[in-house]
């Protein structure tokens, strides 16, 4: 068979989509799901509203995170075979905290070309209006969804000097800035929710001042969440000044031992292990 007679295999579109508002996608991002064969879509019934709004007609395939690997298989098949394809989630751009990277990772494995459409993000969007230093940052992803892996992730987010940035569903946001506030200190933090649509809210405070605020109503939309970076400790602490900080912490806020030596760890910035060490020291010494 003559080689020059193949077909050449069509290109992988990874195409960012509106975070909210219809209008925000690009002029590209709008050419390319015109020309593709095939849109992959992380919901086709969400993502036919943005293709009618803009008039496009496009064929549309399910690919979200129970389908996948199946999916993937069927759409490589029509990549090789000379078919261009793009690859859209339910918003913002895909990979960041959505399905798509064994798709993706997959296409690469084959030589398939795969070309990024940037666009909407709501990460870079409540970085960009957050205030917050930005030239280096940490994104957190969505927090583990169980309170004991949450807080043993924030453990290990205690001494990270750049902003850190997650995301948090409506169920678990004031229960995720609880663990926060407790294990990373109270903190200055940007809380961004609806962004982008019709009811958006940017609000920034101390963590101990939104709180208040969401648990006064029900919380509503995809929250991103920016805090402000841990401060490098140069702390010096007297055996009087933990025993203070204890006995208001577990006396008058009534928090264990555990809670307690995690909260002084979070606002000192000193290792957990030396402010559990000092608190046991302390409980073996009688009050004056």
């Amino acid at each position: 068979m003559d080689k020059s007679a193949e077909k050449k295999p069509g290109t992988l579109y990874v195409v960012a989509t509106p975070i909210g508002n219809l209008e925000d996608i690009t002029l590209r991002a709008l050419r390319i799901l015109r020309e593709v064969g095939l849109i992959a879509a992380e919901d086709t019934r969400h993502t036919r509203i943005l293709l009618n709004a803009h008039g496009i007609g496009t064929p549309l395939l399910s690919l979200h995170e129970h389908n996948e690997k199946e999916r993937s298989t069927r759409i490589l098949a029509k990549i090789r075979d000379g078919m261009s394809v793009a690859y859209v989630s339910d918003a913002g751009t895909p990979c960041i905290s959505d399905p798509g990277h064994h798709l993706v990772r997959a296409a690469l494995d084959e030589r398939i070309a795969v070309v990024p459409v940037p666009g909407a993000c709501a990460l870079a969007a409540a970085l960009s209006a957050g205030g917050f230093p930005a030239d280096a940052f940490f994104f957190c992803g969505f927090l583990p969804a169980k309170e004991n892996k949450r807080r043993r992730y924030l453990e290990t987010l205690r001494h990270v000097e750049t902003t850190l940035v997650f995301y948090e569903s409506p169920v678990r946001i004031i229960a995720a800035l609880k663990d926060v506030c407790e294990i990373l200190g109270d903190r200055e933090m940007v809380m961004a929710r609806e962004l982008t649509k019709v009811f958006e809210e940017i609000a920034r405070g101390k963590i101990s001042e939104i709180l208040p605020v969401l648990s006064a109503t029900k919380p509503r939309g995809e929250f991103t969440v920016l805090l402000e970076q841990a401060q490098r400790a140069a702390v010096s602490l007297t055996e009087d000044d933990f025993r203070e900080m204890l006995r208001q912490l577990c006396d008058e806020q009534s928090l264990s031992l555990r809670d307690a030596v995690a909260r002084v760890a979070g606002q000192t910035g000193l290792p957990r292990k030396q402010v559990y060490d000092a608190a046991l020291k302390i409980r073996r010494i009688p009050n004056p």
